[in-house]
């Protein structure tokens, strides 16, 4: 009897798909894209209404001819490929690659947003057709990022230097910090000062409270520029009677943050788990695969995980409502569900929010089966998700207005104000509270300052005044948490997109973390300043959030890709065009000088990575190691080997963090994301690992990056057990143009 057969991108996605199906069935896993342009050109006909050239990948020549050989003995081919875009396009290339629309072999497109049995099996009933319209906006948005990639990177190695990269949406993410940058370093502080007042009752011995000054009574707020000022209040409040001017009270209700989609998840997570985008996206990955839980078997612990819509299927909000019901007392679980709107272009990557697929499986019932990160994500999605559908906080919130009126001049009357909260019912807040960037949240001012009694035109006593002097401070760096709220507040970028563009700045050393905030380096800056020069719709927040918005369109088929494509090649041609011919060479000199003649050393490339030449060359031909002898930063990282404080480096493959007292000690560490050296005295060196989303060919385990002589490569994580190697994507080579926006990895 002829089995049937199921695709699917990731070996275990299949591992969990078979335990759900099976003996009838033969699960595949593609290992990601099949097809895909070349590296070695453009690999788009632009005269022929760009025509993309898709060739298979060579890592995946025997995997498609295994694929063949099985589609022709298999009863129906089914493509389970994620639910979004990109997962739209591996299956019509899967078709494409192995040629699976024949005659004879049913074909059938199966979509589901969680791996649970009956969602599986609810999908296999109600197969459907690739949908064309997501595999053209996939398409549009690759073809894009290619000719961006490929028709900028050649301009920057020309005019600038050679290794350098531009993206389409990479490009706008970095002009994002640059400009932050400018505003800190344009930025002039500017003084005030605040008064406070401590107050109590007239009865001796009640208790004190502070009160803030606000201004003059019924004529609004008065700001206090400098000490002057300030000294001149502080002598008319001393000589002033206080008393209650008013009181208002109310009941305030806090509502629960909406369930997670994509970037509030990477968000969340970057504020209370430290973990990067990239990080987060690789957890969550496996999550939705699905992992072994003792009795249950392989099985999905979350929904998908690339999703912008705040939707929960009526199913789980039931079951959500029921565990809440049973958890806690009726109070906690509002007369009615609750329904989460959210202001988006188009939530096209899946149709639910990230949620649990099992309300009742509480994070620790499954502690034991997961490790440390995908326990404290999956507690992350799991409270937020439930919390989602409890009652409201309650808060009792009392605001005293209090008038100072000045005893010699009755008719100058100053206002003081004090607040307080108390909470009367934590509803949600009992299991989830969401994390905050900045700002500071509004519920916790007034908690601390607890108010006696007070009745309006009671007396009061001044017991002290406080004055505190400030200066305005600069808008602050981002942080990957902040900067992913800004592009999706400006409308750039997707959820499959967020991850990969904070990666790419990164590993581009177009960007750089400064304890957790980014700041752009200086080649950013150049770059940055070139493209705002030359090509202003490359960089424009505008035009970038309307191509985000046409690629929408593709997907809904209410425009179609080619007007998309050349709406915008046409007038990026002739910026090209003209900044080839126009655009002189940048020389990016550095502060440091040579050490042969004294004269500046000026940013140079070779094979070998980034370096300082001296800018009298060839007359003089002295060099140094880029940031090599500069001096270095101090980290708050401690040694693994001494415990002193770590110091950033920069070697031939990076930066890195090295113990200051080498070479007496020579612990070293590699920066947060690219692995770990720890090494004791007298141990060899031992390479950084930087784990990825791709699968070995030969045996399905996590690649990871490695460096060699001849620089970075992928190797099997299973090395030496298994020692296949993977060149790296071009995106990291200097001698081939880079298209690096190109969403899921």
């Amino acid at each position: 009897m002829a089995v049937k057969l199921v695709i699917v991108e990731s070996p275990a996605k299949a591992k969990t798909l078979s335990k759900i199906l099976g003996s009838g069935y033969v699960i595949k896993a593609s290992m990601g894209h099949v097809r895909d342009l070349p590296e070695d050109k453009l690999g788009i006909s632009v005269d022929k209404d760009f025509e993309p050239e898709y060739r298979t990948l060579p890592a995946r020549r025997s995997l498609i001819k295994e694929i063949k050989e099985l589609a022709n003995s298999a009863s129906a081919v089914y493509l389970a490929t994620d639910p979004d875009r990109e997962g739209e396009a591996i299956s019509w290339h899967l078709i494409k690659a192995a040629n699976l629309q024949k005659d004879g072999i049913p074909l059938r497109r199966v979509s589901f947003h969680e791996i649970t049995k009956e969602a599986v099996e609810q999908a296999f009933k109600n197969p459907h057709p690739v949908d064309m319209k997501l595999v053209d906006a996939q398409q549009a948005r690759r073809i894009l990022d290619r000719l961006v990639g490929y028709k900028l990177s050649p301009l920057l190695w020309r005019k600038v230097l050679k290794g350098l990269s531009a993206g389409r949406v990479q490009s706008v993410a970095v002009r994002l910090i640059v400009d932050r940058e400018r505003e800190i370093l344009a930025f002039k502080p500017v003084e005030y000062w605040t008064i406070e007042a401590e107050l109590a009752k007239k009865k001796t011995g009640s208790k004190s409270f502070m009160a803030s000054f606000v201004g003059l009574s019924g004529k609004g707020k008065l700001d206090i520029p400098d000490k002057e000022h300030c000294d001149a209040l502080l002598a008319d409040l001393r000589n002033s009677e206080y008393s209650v001017k008013g009181i208002q009270k109310k009941e305030v209700s806090r509502q629960p943050a909406p369930p997670f989609i994509t970037s509030t998840m990477q968000q969340e997570a970057y504020r209370k788990l430290h973990f990067s985008a990239k990080k987060t996206m690789l957890i969550a990955q496996q999550l939705y695969e699905g992992l072994s839980i003792g009795e249950e078997g392989d099985t999905g612990l979350i929904t998908y995980m690339r999703t912008d819509s705040t939707h929960i299927a009526a199913s789980a909000v039931d079951e959500m409502r029921a565990f809440i019901s049973s958890k806690f007392s009726a109070k906690y679980l509002p007369s009615s569900p609750r329904h989460f709107t959210k202001k988006v272009k188009m939530a096209q990557e899946a149709h639910e929010a990230v949620r649990p697929t099992r309300a009742h499986r509480e994070p620790e019932q499954i502690r034991g089966y997961l490790n440390k990160d995908q326990f404290n994500l999956y507690e992350l999605i799991w409270k937020r998700a439930v919390a989602s559908q409890m009652s409201s906080a309650v808060y009792d919130t009392v605001t005293v207005d209090i008038e100072a009126a000045l005893r010699e001049k009755k008719a100058l009357v100053y206002l003081l104000q004090t607040k307080a909260s108390t909470l009367r019912f934590p509803g949600f807040m009992a299991l989830y509270i969401e994390g905050h960037d900045e700002e500071k949240d509004e519920y916790d001012d007034g908690a601390l300052n607890a108010l006696p009694p007070l009745e309006e035109g009671e007396l009061l006593k001044l017991m002290e005044l406080f004055a505190n002097q400030f200066f305005t401070q600069p808008p602050p760096r981002y942080t990957e948490a902040t900067l992913i709220k800004a592009l999706e507040q400006k409308g750039i970028g997707r959820p499959s997109t967020y991850a990969p563009i904070l990666s790419t700045i990164q590993d581009r050393e177009y960007v750089y973390k400064d304890a957790g905030k980014l700041r752009p380096e200086e080649i950013g800056m150049v770059v940055n300043d070139l493209l705002v020069a030359n090509f202003p719709n490359i960089v424009d927040f505008n035009f970038t959030a309307k191509m985000e918005e046409e690629l929408d369109e593709i997907a809904r088929g209410t425009l179609d890709r080619l007007t998309v494509i050349k709406s915008f090649y046409t007038p990026f041609e002739i910026d090209l065009a003209n900044a080839l011919e126009n655009l002189q060479k940048i020389v990016i000199t550095s502060e440091e000088k040579c050490p042969e003649c004294g004269k500046p050393m000026v940013l140079k490339s070779s094979r070998f990575g980034k370096f300082l030449a001296c800018s009298n060359y060839p007359e003089c031909k002295g060099k140094k190691s880029n940031g090599a002898d500069a001096t270095p930063e101090v980290t708050n990282e401690p040694c693994p080997v001494c415990g002193k404080h770590m110091l950033m480096k920069k070697g031939r493959y990076g930066k890195f963090m090295a113990c200051p007292d080498y070479p007496k000690c020579t612990g070293k560490k590699a920066l947060a994301g690219k692995g770990v050296w720890a090494k004791k005295p007298g141990d060899g060196p031992t390479a950084a690992v930087e784990t990825t989303d791709e699968k070995c060919p030969t045996c399905g385990a996590d690649m990871v990056v490695r460096a060699g002589r001849f620089g970075k490569f992928l190797a099997c994580s299973k090395y030496p057990k298994c020692k296949t190697t993977k060149k790296i994507a071009s995106a990291h080579k200097e001698d081939k143009p880079a298209d690096t926006d190109t969403g899921k990895q």
